[in-house]
């Protein structure tokens, strides 16, 4: 076997290593601070990586209308404070679709049980072309947003409740109900 092939497979193997050894330690720090990315203290409607929210915001719309949650579930099914309700925007650790790994990103509580909840991905990314993507306000719960995201109303996903970081806001009430009416996530 040439020499140039064991140094290949040495230099791949150091790498694996490496990173096994990285997200090792970021998991270990993660159960030890309560969160799944390390920054549990950070107050609502804050993007993780970001400052605070923007002086001058107010929980009123234009015309003086003020900004409302959407329905919550009462009685029995109510969840304690600090755990995903639906109609609530938190961030948290979404696993991709082919399951070779998850992304901290915005999503939507559509429902929640104690053992997680089932979400609907929201991007930054432009996808007014697609008819499975809906345009998402997003000043409310992201003050530092320069543009509105898009909502993947394609198939819901299951988000353990360990997955979940921090709470973001709550979905704009006339799209909250919007999607209430729609047949495969009605529920």
């Amino acid at each position: 076997m040439p020499d140039w092939v064991l140094w290949a497979v040495a230099v791949v193997a150091a790498v694996a290593a490496g990173w096994l050894w990285s997200e090792w330690r970021r998991r270990v720090a993660d159960r030890r601070s309560g969160s799944r990315d390390g920054t549990r203290d950070r107050g609502p409607g804050t993007r993780p990586g970001r400052g605070g929210t923007r002086p001058g915001r107010s929980g009123t719309r234009p015309g003086g209308r003020s900004t409302t949650a959407p329905p919550r579930p009462r009685g029995a099914d109510r969840r304690p404070a600090g755990t995903p309700q639906p109609g609530e925007i938190w961030w948290a650790d979404v696993p991709y679709a082919d399951g070779t790994g998850s992304k901290v990103r915005p999503c939507l509580v559509l429902r929640a049980d104690d053992r997680g909840a089932e979400v609907l991905k929201i991007t930054s990314q432009d996808k007014s072309d697609r008819d499975d993507h809906v345009r998402i306000p997003t000043r409310s719960w992201d003050a530092d947003a320069d543009h509105d995201s898009f909502l993947d109303v394609s198939e819901p996903i299951h988000v353990a409740a360990a997955a979940f970081a921090d709470r973001a806001g709550t979905c704009d009430p006339t799209l909250w109900r919007q999607l209430r009416k729609l047949p495969h996530l009605a529920g």
